[in-house]
């Protein structure tokens, strides 16, 4: 499902270089990466969504060479096919809690928004313990809670795979054990793949493999 190949990316300024060789993630398989700030992971995550494009090697998701894609398709080849968790969320403060749920139905025409995705949202939202909140502004939410939006927005679409930086990152035990339980029950009906970023050692044992990442590579 995750093919990374002789892959090397460096920043515009210069300064971190991510160098990746080979990486390989099977259909359906549950993936932790762990690994001090700054060794790339969140680079990893973001080359393996299109938002970055490598400077040298290939990267294929669901066998698509995602860098070799013109920016337009990218975005859309990222709304139908990946789900992504970003660290920062990069929720919409303008849109409520369900129409942020629902963006990536509204960024392409390839997915369909009616009843049943809207009623696929309100049930993301109950399960994570925010029933009730699709029409809440963000402004009113706690960091905690937009996190748990962002946890379902990943979802909503059913992604072939889902990336997610630092998804437990803000949340209190309950929470973070509720948006893990999510993420493997999700992706598990789907078949889907799941890569985690996280500093969270506390539940590696849940996932089917740890790679660890350091100094801009796999360790």
């Amino acid at each position: 499902m995750i093919h990374v190949e002789q892959v090397e990316f460096a920043y515009a300024r210069g300064g971190f270089q991510l160098r990746v060789p080979d990486l390989r993630v099977a259909r359906g398989e549950r993936v932790a990466v762990v690994g001090p700030s700054g060794s790339g992971k969140s680079t990893l995550l973001r080359l393996l969504g299109g938002i970055l494009v490598p400077a040298r090697g290939t990267v294929r998701v669901a066998d698509t060479a995602v860098g070799s894609l013109p920016e337009r398709a990218r975005r859309a080849f990222r709304a139908t096919r990946i789900g992504y968790v970003f660290q920062e969320f990069e929720l919409l403060d303008y849109l409520d809690v369900l129409d942020n749920i629902l963006l990536p139905y509204r960024l392409t025409g390839a997915l369909r928004l009616d009843t049943a995705a809207r009623d696929n949202a309100r049930a993301l939202l109950a399960s994570v313990g925010l029933a009730g909140f699709e029409s809440r502004a963000l402004a009113s939410l706690s960091h905690g809670e937009r996190q748990r939006v962002a946890v379902c927005r990943a979802l909503v679409a059913s992604p072939a795979v889902v990336l997610a930086d630092e998804p437990t990152g803000s949340l209190d035990p309950d929470s973070k054990v509720a948006a893990l339980e999510l993420l493997f029950e999700r992706t598990r009906s789907l078949d889907a793949t799941l890569l985690v970023v996280t500093h969270d050692h506390a539940h590696l044992d849940r996932f089917d493999r740890v790679v660890p990442f350091r100094a801009g590579a796999p360790a």
